[in-house]
C-alpha cells in the first residue's frame, strides 16, 4: 500500500459517486427485505438478482476508470465481476429456496465486507480522517454474513431479518466509502501543481535512497 497515497496525489479519483449509488441501492434492498415475508422470496430473488448485476456492472466501470488512481482497483474489478456472476446465477435459478438464497447472500456480503475493510485501510493510508466508519459497517456486515452462512436461526430471528441487516450494513459502508473518496478528490483539486511536483520529487528521492 505504500504507493497508494502517491498515486492519489498525482491523479484525481473519478466517479466517486458510484459506490454511493451502490450503497443506496443496497440499503433500499435491505429495508425492502425486512418488510418481505419469507413466502415472497421468489420475488425477492429476482430483485436480488438485478441488484447484484447492476451493482456489479457499476463496480466494474468504477474499477476500470480508476485503475491509474486507486491502488486497490483490482479489488473493485474482481468484486464487480463476482457480484455480476452472483446476479446471473440467481437470475438463472429463480426458483431457488429461501435457504439457498440466504447462503448466496451470505457469501456476497462476506466478500463485499472484506473488500470494504481493505478499502478502509487504503483510506487510512490516503490520510482520510473518517476511514474507521467504513471499517465499522464492514465488520458488522462480516458478522451478519457469518450468521447467515453458519447459523441463520441465531437468536431466534428469521432469515429475512438477518439478510436485511447484512445488506443494510454493507450498504452504509459503501456510502461512507463514497464520501471519503469524495473528500480525497476534493483535497486533490485544491493542491497546486507546484506542490504535487514537489511531493513527487520527494517521493522519488525517498525511493532512490531506500534502494
Amino acid at each position: 500500500m505504500q504507493n497508494s497515497f502517491f498515486k492519489t496525489i498525482r491523479n484525481s479519483i473519478k466517479n466517486w459517486y458510484i459506490p454511493l449509488i451502490i450503497g443506496i441501492l443496497l440499503i433500499l434492498l435491505g429495508f425492502y427485505t425486512l418488510t418481505t415475508p419469507i413466502e415472497s422470496f421468489l420475488v425477492l430473488t429476482l430483485i436480488f438478482s438485478w441488484s447484484f448485476i447492476i451493482s456489479g456492472l457499476l463496480e466494474i466501470i468504477f474499477a476500470i476508470q480508476n485503475k491509474d488512481e486507486i491502488e486497490g482497483w483490482g479489488w473493485y474489478l474482481t468484486g464487480g465481476i463476482l457480484y455480476t456472476l452472483f446476479g446471473i446465477l440467481l437470475l438463472s435459478n429463480p426458483g431457488v429456496s429461501a435457504l439457498s438464497l440466504t447462503f448466496i447472500v451470505g457469501f456476497y456480503v462476506m466478500f463485499r465486507s472484506i473488500q470494504l475493510m481493505s478499502f478502509s485501510f487504503d483510506l487510512k493510508n490516503y490520510g482520510s480522517k473518517n476511514w474507521g466508519w467504513v471499517t465499522v459497517w464492514a465488520v458488522l456486515g462480516l458478522i451478519f454474513s457469518f450468521i447467515l452462512l453458519w447459523n441463520p436461526a441465531f437468536a431466534g430471528l428469521s432469515l429475512v431479518i438477518w439478510t436485511g441487516m447484512a445488506i443494510i450494513a454493507i450498504g452504509f459502508s459503501a456510502c461512507f466509502l463514497a464520501f471519503q473518496l469524495k473528500g480525497i478528490k476534493n483535497a486533490h483539486k485544491h493542491m497546486s501543481e507546484e506542490w504535487k511536483a514537489k511531493y513527487q520529487s520527494l517521493k522519488d528521492e525517498y525511493y532512490k535512497h531506500r534502494g
